[in-house]
C-alpha cells in the first residue's frame, strides 16, 4: 500500500515536469517565431527543426528537415542567381550558389539572429563555439570567391599536380590533403564534416601557394 501511495504521489510531479518542459518549449518556439516574423501552423515542425539528435528523450531531430532545407536553399539561390545574372555560365552559377549555402556562412546567419540560443541539444561543445557576430552580405557575382575545394583543384590542374583528400573525419574529425602524395594541408571541425573538408582545402591552398612562390 505504501508503495502504491508513493507511486501515486510521483505521478503529479512527473506530469508537472512534463508540462513545465512543454511550456518551456512553447516559449522557445515563440522566441523563434518573433525572430523570423512568421507564425507556424504546425509548430511541431519548428520544434523538430531545433532539436539536435543528441537529445535522448526525443524520437525526432532536425536531420530529416535539414535534408529538405538544403534542397530548398539550393533552389532559392539557383532561381535568384539565374534571374539576376542572365549571362553567367553554369559553372559560375554553381560556384555562386555553393558560396551562399556554405555551412559556415549559414551558421553566421543563425548566430547573427540569435537562433542558436533556441537549439535543444546535449552537446557541451556547442556552448564553447566562438562565432563571428556580423552577418556577411549575400555573396554577389562581384564578391564571389571560388570555393576552396574548386580553387585547389584548379590551381593544381594547371601545374599537373595530383590532389587527394584523405577522409579521417569519423576517427579524428579531420581531413588531410595530399598533393603528389605529399601532405600539404589539414582541416578539422568536430560538428560538421563539410567544414573540416573546406578547412583542409583552404590550408592546402595557403601552403601550396607558398611552396610555389618559393620555387
Amino acid at each position: 500500500m505504501a508503495y502504491h501511495q508513493e507511486s501515486e504521489s510521483k505521478e503529479p510531479a512527473l506530469r508537472q515536469n512534463s508540462e513545465s518542459t512543454q511550456l518551456e518549449s512553447l516559449l522557445t518556439l515563440d522566441g523563434v517565431e518573433e525572430i523570423l516574423g512568421y507564425r507556424f501552423q504546425n509548430r511541431s515542425l519548428l520544434e523538430e527543426a531545433f532539436t539536435d539528435p543528441s537529445v535522448p528523450d526525443k524520437c525526432f531531430s532536425y536531420e530529416r528537415l535539414e535534408h529538405v532545407g538544403d534542397s530548398v536553399l539550393n533552389l532559392l539561390f539557383t532561381k535568384e542567381h539565374y534571374l539576376k545574372y542572365p549571362d553567367l555560365p553554369p559553372g559560375a552559377l554553381t560556384r555562386l550558389r555553393a558560396a551562399n549555402v556554405d555551412t559556415e556562412k549559414l551558421a553566421r546567419v543563425a548566430v547573427k539572429h540569435g537562433l542558436q540560443r533556441f537549439l535543444h541539444h546535449k552537446k557541451p561543445l556547442l556552448e564553447e563555439q566562438v562565432f563571428k557576430d556580423l552577418l556577411e552580405p549575400i555573396i554577389s557575382r562581384e564578391t564571389l570567391k571560388i570555393h576552396p575545394v574548386t580553387e585547389l583543384y584548379e590551381v593544381c590542374q594547371k601545374r599537373n599536380l595530383k590532389v587527394k583528400f584523405v577522409d579521417m573525419w569519423r576517427e579524428t574529425r579531420a581531413f588531410d590533403v595530399l598533393i603528389d602524395d605529399q601532405l600539404v594541408g589539414r582541416g578539422t571541425y568536430d560538428l560538421k564534416k563539410e567544414i573540416a573538408h573546406n578547412r583542409a582545402a583552404k590550408d592546402a591552398l595557403h601552403n601550396i601557394r607558398r611552396i610555389l612562390e618559393e620555387e
